[in-house]
């Protein structure tokens, strides 16, 4: 009999809202998640301003739940967001944004690999092949496309070696060689996921990818 993996992060009585903006009310996106994310392949899905992305960006420790836990396994103990160590073995990229536009990929790329000390440079030489990245090496960010500019993005994360890595709506933009190669690649990863897991936050699952769980942001009810 097969033993159950354990979970790669456990997700426990998730609160989040964001502020009252300009005399509106405070916008309740997640009351009371609950989670358990196992090695592998986690689709989030869920229709426009679900919480998708921000799910990812409370995942991240890019942003601070009003209550709840967050409890990621690394072997003999656990890390909260509070740990230096959650940004080493957490990957996130956003590269959405002016802030962003003065960088080059290698910039990006060298952040990267200096936050997650399981970087793989082999890996992210056979993202930037597949996602055909070489021609665009050499340009600033706000000469990239939108698809062009996720790709970096993509395949920065993908070769950060980090126990979790989160990708948020990667397809979108994407053309259709780089969509296929992207999907080959998680394919492979969800046959052999050892102790990582990829949340992939998307309006539909990725295709032909087997699935380790799914997060259906729409069956959630807030009030």
């Amino acid at each position: 009999m097969a033993l159950t993996p354990s979970p790669v992060l456990q997700i426990e009585q998730l609160c989040f809202e964001y502020p009252p903006h300009k005399g509106q009310a405070a916008v309740p996106v997640l009351q009371g998640f609950s989670a358990s994310l196992p090695p592998g392949v986690t689709w989030v899905g869920g229709d426009e301003s679900r919480g998708k992305t921000t799910l990812l960006r409370l995942l991240a420790g890019e942003l601070r739940p009003q209550s709840g836990t967050l409890a990621l396994n690394t072997g003999p103990t656990s890390l909260n967001p509070a740990h230096a160590a959650w940004a080493a073995e957490v990957a996130w990229c956003d590269l959405r944004g002016p802030a962003h536009d003065p960088l080059y990929p290698a910039d990006c790329f060298a952040r990267l690999q200096q936050q997650h000390p399981r970087f793989d440079s082999a890996l992210l030489a056979r993202m930037i092949e597949g996602l055909d990245l070489t021609p665009h090496r050499d340009k600033a960010l706000y000469m990239l496309s939108t698809g062009t500019r996720r790709k970096v993005a993509l395949a920065g994360v993908l070769a950060s070696g980090a126990k979790l890595m989160l990708l948020d709506d990667p397809f979108a933009a994407l053309d259709k060689g780089s969509i296929d190669f992207l999907l080959e690649h998680l394919r492979q990863q969800a046959q052999a996921p050892a102790d990582r897991a990829w949340v992939l936050a998307a309006y539909v699952p990725p295709r032909g990818v087997p699935l380790a769980a799914h997060i259906d942001l729409d069956a959630l009810k807030t009030p």
